[in-house]
């Protein structure tokens, strides 16, 4: 079982890992005229952070995702490396 809970951890490391690699280049290729469309995404989660004011703490949420093209190759390629190792 020890086992088993490990790979689920190593598979959700490379996941994030090829999330915020992708996401990185996607934002350098946006820069790059032919790689104009790996820059290419979506926006969603909190626009504005919810504040919880307690009067002895203040508490702030917020959290905003931002996939696109780059970020869901880096998954896919983080997926396939997942699978060979």
């Amino acid at each position: 079982m020890a086992t088993r809970d490990k790979n689920i951890w190593i598979l959700i490391l490379f996941i994030l890992a090829g999330i915020v690699v992708g996401g990185l280049l996607g934002e350098f290729a946006s820069e790059i005229d032919f790689l104009w469309w790996l820059s290419y995404g979506q926006n969603f989660g909190l626009s504005s952070p919810i504040v919880l004011d307690l009067s002895i703490i203040t508490l702030t949420f917020g959290m905003q995702f931002k996939i696109n093209i780059a970020s869901i190759i880096g998954i896919a390629i983080a997926l396939i490396i997942y699978r060979k190792t």
